[in-house]
Parts: structure tokens; sequence; C-alpha cells
């Protein structure tokens, strides 16, 4: 039996949820499906940066997720036991004048809290999409139990549709749209320790001869620790990272209080366009780029935001043909911001990577004048916080639909 619904959003993740909150405070009736029967306790992505909290804002979940989170409002670069650099943050945002920490589960958790408010019945858990028809007025999704779940198949009628699924966004495949990929000589081992308390709340980057260490505060007295490798890290482990950060830095986490480790390599993955027809494509379903950076999740916020008056407009009544201008300038603007993003996280991985210790000094020096300048550590400083990047709204006042 078929059921018709203004958006079907394919992705419970973060960006899906933030999406459908956007929507449903708006009258939208919407329909979320996530394959996954419960939100992954691993803490992933942990870095919101001021212009994703302002998105927040706007479902009302800024307030509680700063209240979780640890607010990072300093930077420092190290290199050899010495600071060769202060990033302070608060010249980025007048609003949020830091970056915040919070692992990716509990933003889920308060988006997903949230969208239930809203509509109890809006997130449909443990079904996956598996074909999609788009006749050219509406957008037909067949969805069927995933994993164990029993229970058979559905058919799901939406005027739109937003895949919002993943890098590996199963929708994209369905759609058939092509990608541009590309692989990088980078590969990272991360994990979570109790923190010793010696850097406090800041951010620190060790540049070191053998390639950067990142470590990052995190909520429950937590650090998290990331070693920039040649190789994959194959079966490595907390004891193995551990070591890891002690020969390059001095500081030798307690394995025994290990939470979380991850082993990832580095790839990004762009999809050729984010409109297929009827169907949108946002976060890493429409442009992977580097973890490093933390930009990827903030990305896809922004994404919702900029796509969420198109689609109010098109469900109060603007025929999405009519709509043809606001679609193209959409798509345009993300993807000069995805393009950005991604040139940034080449450059934080550029400048992670192991170096001899002359040509490391040469760049310490360089990073320390960077830092002494007040204007040129403000424009890095919002740089790194994602506040360059094209984000205005689309429109100043709601659409005026075109007869």
């Amino acid at each position: 039996m078929a059921a018709a619904t203004d958006v079907l959003i394919i992705g419970g993740g973060p960006v899906g949820l933030y999406l459908a909150a956007l929507l449903l405070q708006d009258g939208v009736s919407v329909k979320v499906l996530e394959q996954r029967q419960a939100i992954n306790r691993h803490s992933r992505a942990i870095g919101i940066h001021p212009p994703a909290l302002e998105a927040l804002q706007q479902v009302g979940i800024a307030s509680s997720a700063v209240r979780d989170g640890v607010k990072i409002r300093e930077g420092l670069a190290v290199s050899g036991g010495k600071t060769v650099g202060i990033m302070p943050f608060a010249p980025a945002s007048d609003t949020y004048p830091f970056v915040l920490a919070l692992p990716q589960f509990r933003t889920e958790q308060l988006l997903e809290e949230r969208v239930r408010l809203l509509d109890s019945g809006a997130l449909v858990r443990g079904v996956r999409a598996t074909a999609v028809k788009d006749d050219g007025g509406s957008v037909t999704i067949v969805a069927e139990h995933a994993g164990d779940t029993p229970g058979g198949m559905a058919s799901l009628t939406a005027s739109l549709v937003v895949a919002a699924d993943g890098a590996r966004s199963p929708m994209r495949g369905l759609l058939g749209v092509p990608v541009c990929r590309r692989i990088y000589p980078d590969h990272y081992l991360m994990g979570d320790f109790r923190d010793s308390g010696v850097y406090g709340e800041r951010a620190v980057l060790f540049l070191e001869p053998g390639g950067i260490v990142e470590s990052f505060p995190l909520p429950g007295g937590l650090r998290r620790w990331v070693v920039r490798l040649g190789t994959r890290a194959g079966t490595a482990g907390p004891d193995e990272l551990a070591q890891l950060v002690r020969t390059r830095t001095g500081i030798l986490p307690d394995a025994g209080t290990n939470t979380m480790v991850s082993a990832f390599s580095v790839r990004s993955t762009v999809a050729r366009t984010m409109v297929a027809g009827r169907v949108f494509l946002l976060g890493d379903a429409a442009h992977e780029i580097s973890p490093i950076g933390g930009q990827g999740m903030n990305l896809g916020w922004l994404d919702a935001q900029a796509l969420s008056p198109i689609i109010r407009a098109a469900s109060a009544g603007g025929n999405l043909d009519h709509l043809h201008a606001q679609v193209k300038e959409f798509q345009a603007r993300r993807q000069r911001a995805a393009a950005m993003a991604k040139r940034q996280s080449e450059i934080n991985m550029m400048l992670g990577r192991p170096l001899p210790r002359p040509l490391l000094n040469l760049r310490n020096l360089g990073m320390s004048a960077a830092a002494a300048a007040p204007a040129v550590n403000r424009w890095v400083a919002r740089r790194f916080t994602m506040q360059e990047l094209d984000r205005q709204p689309l429109w100043s006042r709601p659409l005026a639909y075109r007869k």
C-alpha cells in the first residue's frame, strides 16, 4: 500500500534528522527512513563549528549541545615540546566564539528527540530503500526491512526525496549519479582516552617529523588522540596508539582508559550533481571530504539549511519546475562551499605530513609568524571554523512563485 508525504528523507543520521526537524517545525510532512535500529554509540565526528551551531539553533538544540559539549576556545601548535603558535577562536564568531566538541551520537540523540517531539512517527528505523522511481511529478521509494527485522516491502510516495544516506549512499547508486573520487596517501589511527588535564579545554596539534598528532578534549573527562600514519593501521589497538602518541609527543595516554579506537584512510567522493530530478543529495552523499578539520557533518547541515526554503516553497504550492533558478543557485553555492571545504581539508592534511627537521623548522617559523599577526590569525581562525564558506541564505524574503 502506498503512503504519501511531502518529503521522504533517506538516512536518519545527523544531516537527515536536522533537515527533518527544520521542515517539520514549518509544517512540512516528513518521513525519515533509517536502516540502523539504533544510534551508533561510536563517538565519530566531534567538532561543531560556529556556523553549524547557528544552524542547530534554528531547530532549538544548540543550547543543549553547548551544555553537553566542551567549548574549545583556543588551539595550540606544538613542536618539539614548544608552542609555536596559538589560535584563539573567539574572533571567528560573536555568537559562538569556540568550536564545540560533542560526540556524534549525542548530537544525533538531540536531533532525534527534536524530530520525535515534532512528529513521533516521522523517523522509521530498520528499513532501507531498495528502488526509486521518479515520474516527474512525484517520487516512489520501495523500502524493505533491514537486517533480521521481520516484515515485507513497502511503497512510499512523496513530492520530493532527499538522500542523506552517507558517503557510500545507496540512493546515489540507485539514481546512477556519477562521482569523482580521489584517494589520498594519508592514514590515521584515533582513539579516546582519559584526559590528564595538562592542556585543559584546548585543542593541540603536535607538528613532529614523523607526522602530526592531533588532540581534542571531549565531554566526560576524555581526550581524543589522532595520529597520522604512512600506511594503514591494520589491527592496531589502544596500546599501539598510546605508544605512537608517546613516541612523537612524549605524552603517554593510559591505554586502560580507552573507550574507542578506530583507523581510517582518506578519500574524497564528490557527486557530479546534487539534484537528480526530484531527488536531492545532501552531506556525504553529495560530497565526502577528509575528516581532518572536522568539516563534513557541518557541511551537511549547511546543505540542509540552504535546501529547506526550496522544499518549503515547493510544499506550499510552488511547482518544482518553477523553482528551477533557485534549485540551480542552491546547487552552485553548495558545490562551491564543498569545494572550498575540500581544499581546506587537503591543506590540513598536507600540514600534517612528515617532514625532515630542517623543513619542519621552516614551516614552524612560518606558523609562528602567522600566529603573531592578528589579522592573519583572525583570517586563519575563520577559515578553520568554516566562517568563510558561502553560507548566506539564498533569499532574504519568501519565494515568489512564477506563474
